[in-house]
């Protein structure tokens, strides 16, 4: 589940492997993503997003070593005392680093068990820090989820725009940032078509969703992510809202989720899916 379209740590959150629709497949699908957000290296041991640029000194509190953005990537220097490990390998001296690409359990810094993830956004560089020991890792009972409902699991078709459209939209962190949308995705839904704007997976050709719907904020989380797949070559494509899922941030506060774009609110309730946090961190919704 990503920030945003390009955000590796969509990885994550992943909706799993395809499998036939139906209730036992939705409970495998929702303990996977128990699992999954749970992890070691899940949202939930984020703990902090640094932008270099608030720290022109090169020191983050309680981030080991020196960091320097650079037109080339992230110039890292650490002395023997900050603890980091390289590729496995104890590192010190100087490296300049790109960002990353996979999930945190693939990123090339480590600190003990914390992993250090090189991030960038438009052009700005940015280190998330990923705890194990994470106070929200360790606070988590699981994720509200309303059980499988096939009335929820709707025909739909996309259809491209030809090019990509840039929009400009509120991040969770209070910037605007642009999204990138390829098309639109229709349904019908107790007999009224809606249409949700989505962007498509430059490597594998899937949609991603960002929506929100009457549930937001009151009984479910402020917004949602939907990743319906990959379309077939006639543009049909599954609406399954039972795989409504919680954004990043709905897990930690240092994500940068981005918001829904205009029209991309839907004017019934979606009592599907993943709803929130359970127990004490159903907040923020």
């Amino acid at each position: 589940m990503s920030d945003d379209p390009a955000d590796p740590l969509g990885t994550t959150a992943p909706t799993g492997p395809e499998v036939p629709a139906g209730r036992t497949a939705w409970q495998e699908w929702h303990e996977h993503r128990v699992a999954i957000v749970s992890a070691p290296d899940g949202p939930l041991s984020l703990t902090g997003t640094h932008w270099l640029a608030d720290h022109p000194a090169g020191r983050i509190p309680a981030v080991p070593g020196r960091w320097r953005a650079t037109d080339g990537g992230v110039s890292l220097t650490a002395a023997p005392e900050d603890g980091l490990r390289l590729d496995d390998e104890p590192f010190t001296g100087s490296a300049v680093l790109a960002a990353d690409e996979g999930p945190p359990a693939h990123s090339r810094l480590a600190a003990g068990e914390v992993r250090l993830v090189v991030i960038r956004r438009e052009g700005e560089w940015a280190v998330r820090v990923f705890d194990p020991a994470a106070p929200a890792r360790r606070a988590f009972t699981g994720i509200e989820a309303t059980p499988y409902d096939p009335a929820f699991a709707l025909p739909g078709r996309f259809r491209p725009y030809g090019g990509d459209r840039t929009v400009q939209v509120e991040n969770a962190d209070g910037r605007a940032r642009g999204l990138d949308l390829g098309g639109e995705l229709d349904f019908a839904f107790e007999g009224v078509e809606h249409t949700l704007q989505v962007a498509v997976d430059e490597v594998d050709g899937s949609l991603w969703a960002v929506f929100g719907d009457a549930t937001g904020g009151r009984t479910s989380y402020r917004f949602r992510f939907l990743r319906p797949g990959v379309p077939a070559p006639d543009g049909s494509v599954t609406v399954d809202l039972n795989r409504a899922l919680l954004p990043p941030c709905a897990f930690a506060d240092h994500f940068i989720c981005p918001f829904p774009p205009p029209g991309n609110t839907l004017p019934f309730a979606v009592e599907a899916g993943e709803r929130r946090l359970k127990g004490a961190l159903a907040t923020g919704i």
